[in-house]
Parts: structure tokens; C-alpha cells; sequence
């Protein structure tokens, strides 16, 4: 073999070595969005079935912030939120950019000030202590919450968008769809719904639409991962 041809081997297992070291990273970085929904929906679930007082049908799980093992569910929404923001790190060198990825960043970054504002006490959660007036933090944690469910309806027309275009139909309907619940689920309980019944159906349709959404993350997650 002449030194050329192997000079231009050596350049040939080079490159190879930093594709499979770029693409190694790439599915790294993914593999923290298919982590971050099971993570914070197995945490929430758990203390929304042990916390002393705590009812689905009444309490959003935001409120378990609240009471002396709030600290558990603060460290809930900094862990999806860093995860998440992780995984829209890795969406963008998968995809090159555009703006699923930063809709999807500042979903995370909203998670991580839903932990850092904490919502007020409500609906007699935590028991015993009342609901007062709307706190700063309070109002924060409902401003951080809107704009990234808003981000993250968003992404899901974004993606849906780039899958159609990419001829993955069904991806592109469960899209659609996904975004389209979390909205209605979001705009159910943010209505209060009137009757208190009503107020019990649009409070566990909106829990169901937070389940969804992490559920379709974790899915364009694991697709972008067998995609990388």
C-alpha cells in the first residue's frame, strides 16, 4: 500500500470515528427526552396516591409542591426540566435546528421555574392550611406554566408539520392530535369549568393531557433516537 493510500485510510477511520462519536452523543442527549415523562409522571403519581389530602379530581399536581415533602416534587420539575432541555439539545443536532427544538427548551426551562415558583396552597392542599391570596410566586408558577404548555402545543404542530413533509402521516396526525388535546385539556382547567362536578372533569382531563404530552415526547424522542 502506497502512503497515500494509506494516508487517505487513516482520514477515511478518522472520519468514521468522529461520526460515531458525534452520533454517539446525539443519542445521548435523546435519551434523556425518553427518560423525562415516565420519571416525572411515575414521581407525581406516587405522591398524588400517598400524600396525605391530596385529591385527582380536585388538585392539580403542581400543589404538591406544597407541605413538608413539597421539596420532592420541586426536585421533580427541575430534573424534567433539565431532561427535557437535554433532549432539545440532542432534537437539534438530529434535526440541524429549527423550532421544535427551542419550543421544546423552553418548555424545559418553564419546568424548571414551575420549580422554582412554587404554586400557592388551593382546594384545601396541603390539609389544614387555607387558600390565601395570590402570592408572587404563585402568579409566576401559573406565567411559567402557560408559556410552556404553549411552547409545547406548539412544538407538536411544528413536528407534525416536518413529519408530513417527510411523508410519516401517522406521526404527523398523532401530532396534531396531541397538540390539539393539551389544549383543550389546559384551556379546561384554566376555565374552572363551573360546577364543581365540571371542575372535577376538566382536572383529571387536564392530568390526562400532561400524561399525553410526555407520552408523545418520549415517542419523538425514541424515533429521533433510532433516527440519529
Amino acid at each position: 500500500m502506497t502512503t497515500a493510500h494509506t494516508a487517505t485510510a487513516h482520514t477515511g477511520t478518522d472520519a468514521a470515528r468522529a461520526c460515531d462519536r458525534e452520533t454517539s452523543i446525539t443519542r445521548s442527549l435523546l435519551g434523556y427526552g425518553v427518560i423525562a415523562g415516565p420519571v416525572y409522571v411515575v414521581v407525581s403519581l406516587t405522591e398524588a396516591l400517598t400524600r396525605d389530602g391530596f385529591d385527582l379530581t380536585r388538585h392539580a399536581w403542581s400543589l404538591l409542591a406544597n407541605g413538608d415533602l413539597g421539596w420532592i416534587h420541586i426536585v421533580n420539575f427541575v430534573l424534567a426540566g433539565a431532561m427535557t432541555m437535554t433532549f432539545a439539545a440532542g432534537l437539534r443536532r438530529a434535526h440541524g435546528g429549527g423550532w421544535a427544538p427551542r419550543l421544546l427548551a423552553v418548555y424545559g426551562l418553564s419546568l424548571l421555574a414551575a420549580g422554582a415558583f412554587r404554586a400557592d396552597p388551593a382546594g384545601g392542599f396541603p390539609r389544614g392550611v387555607p387558600a390565601g391570596e395570590v402570592s408572587w410566586h404563585g402568579i409566576a408558577h401559573l406565567a411559567s406554566g402557560g408559556i410552556g404548555f404553549a411552547c409545547l402545543v406548539a412544538a407538536c404542530f411544528v413536528l407534525a408539520r416536518r413529519f408530513a413533509r417527510r411523508g410519516r402521516a401517522a406521526w404527523a396526525w398523532g401530532s396534531r392530535a396531541t397538540g390539539a388535546l393539551f389544549a383543550a385539556g389546559f384551556l379546561a382547567v384554566a376555565s374552572g369549568a363551573g360546577s364543581a362536578a365540571g371542575a372535577a372533569w376538566a382536572n383529571l382531563a387536564f392530568t390526562g393531557a400532561v400524561v399525553l404530552g410526555w407520552a408523545w415526547i418520549s415517542a419523538v424522542a425514541v424515533h429521533a433516537y433510532r433516527n440519529a
